[in-house]
């Protein structure tokens, strides 16, 4: 590996190039705790950039790393054999915006919270919305299929991408142009949204075509809590029996709400088993909707019910502070138990039929009681997301065995359930044996050797992002 940073230093030039050994292991880390080491960081400002890296990469047989603002958690951004880290994070342009087109064509290192910033100017929005969207870029929502808490009404990242340009690590860096800038689009087989969730294995997008939708002229918002989980699923059942597009339906469990309005020092106490629902109206009905919102509550033996007419209302009143803080609740929790400790923190994404929530909260209580580990319980209730949050210090060697096999235990209940072992996380590292055992559950093992296939045409070195998926 040596002189790989000064070659890229000559191929690129020298202020695109990072070799700093401080620097470099701030991008060879990710949010879980996982952390390797490369020989350089590349920061690519244009396709150009990209496609000169790949070829290089490509003649050298080095391994290359793409990455946006690494918020990743399954150990799918981080450098797992030595390397090169290529940070898309300079590459932030918006490049159109098309209200008529109902489109955007961005580059990858936009941050999913400043598109929406331009957007919502237009009366417009990109509706993926993850923990980390103030941070998370469109490349790396991409590359991990990301969704978030409008996953019920909006789907993912799937559903949102038409065209991508990608550059192919080759020995010529092939820029490769894919899908449309039309919502109707048929060329053969659908290989942008191939592209879609596939952690940076196969290409490296430099480019892509969004759809866009019209912001909701008015949501009302509710946030309920539920002394028996019963209660709250029987809330669920009625809100969708009813029909009612929500726009948000998301949920913690009593310890972790609790837990996480401690540590924020929340004005809202927690009295129960959280659910926070929040529905798109035309102004006029807002009072109605919000109205018939309560009473379903109150049907279902809420003992405290918050409101708010509007988002804006709900943002002022701090209705979604508790539910946004999971993932800081979870860090605060890990600081209080191992202070001056380096923590792993392992954050599950499991999916599971929302008729069978009530088994898996269960289910995941039964594994906190047996492997021992605070749990911070909540997820997207109205697809069947759920995020169970656990903790353990990277110096403890029992530690870590019991927490893979509690990773492993989840996700095997999430199958036993008729779910899947990731929702919109992704694969990486952690969730490789998850994926064959879920693909052997349902009869589709050979699913992987067809991957494996697609992965060895895209990539026939094997270079983009190694170890990853499969």
């Amino acid at each position: 590996m040596s002189g790989i940073g000064e070659d890229l230093k000559r191929v690129l030039g020298g202020s695109k190039v990072e070799t700093d050994p401080h620097v470099i292991r701030l991008y060879s880390r990710e949010p879980s705790g996982l952390e390797g080491m490369v020989e350089a960081v590349v920061f690519a400002e244009s396709a150009s950039d990209v496609s000169k890296v790949l070829s290089y990469a490509y003649e050298k047989e080095i391994y290359i790393y793409p990455q946006g603002s690494s918020t990743d958690l399954v150990g799918g951004a981080y450098p797992e054999r030595p390397g090169v880290v290529l940070s898309l994070e300079r590459m932030r342009r918006i490049k159109e915006i098309s209200v008529l087109d109902s489109i955007v064509v961005v580059e990858p290192g936009i941050r999913l919270w400043n598109l929406n910033e331009e957007l919502s100017k237009h009366g417009y929005m990109f509706p993926i919305d993850p923990g980390s969207v103030k941070v998370a870029t469109v490349g790396g929502a991409i590359n991990t299929g990301a969704g978030g808490m409008r996953g019920a009404r909006y789907g993912t990242m799937r559903d949102w991408v038409l065209g991508l340009t990608l550059v192919l690590p080759d020995s010529e860096g092939t820029i490769l142009r894919l899908g449309c800038r039309t919502l109707k689009c048929r060329q053969g087989y659908d290989l942008a949204r191939l592209m879609v969730g596939s952690e940076g294995t196969l290409g490296v997008v430099v480019e892509a075509v969004l759809k866009i939708t019209p912001l909701p002229e008015n949501v009302v918002v509710v946030l309920s809590f539920f002394p028996r989980l019963e209660d709250l699923v029987e809330a669920v059942i009625d809100i969708k029996s009813r029909a009612m597009d929500t726009l948000l339906m998301e949920f913690m469990d009593a310890d972790s709400a609790r837990l996480a309005a401690e540590t924020l020092g929340a004005s809202i106490r927690p009295d129960g088993h959280m659910l926070l629902v929040g529905v798109p109206v035309n102004r006029e009905a807002s009072e109605r909707v919000l109205g018939e919102l309560r009473s379903i509550m109150a049907g279902a033996k809420a003992s405290s019910i918050y409101t708010a007419r509007s988002m804006e209302e709900a943002e002022e009143k701090k209705l979604l502070e508790i539910r946004r803080s999971l993932f800081a609740t979870q860090a605060i929790l890990t600081q209080r138990q191992f202070q001056g400790r380096k923590v792993m923190m392992l954050m599950e994404d499991i999916a599971v039929p929302p008729s069978r929530l009530l088994d898996a909260v269960k289910m995941l209580r039964e594994l906190e009681e047996r492997y021992g580990f605070k749990t911070v319980l909540g997820g997207h209730i109205g697809d069947g997301n759920l995020h169970p949050t656990i903790s353990y210090p990277a110096d403890d060697e029992d530690a870590k065995r019991r927490a893979l096999e509690w990773y492993y235990e989840v996700m095997k209940l999430a199958v036993e359930l008729g779910g899947t072992v990731s929702a919109e996380h992704g694969i990486g590292v952690l969730k490789k044996k998850a994926l064959e055992l879920e693909l052997e559950r349902i009869g589709s093992r050979r699913a992987l050797e067809l991957m494996r296939g697609i992965k060895k045409v895209f990539d026939p070195k094997g270079i983009l992002n190694p170890g990853k998926v499969i």
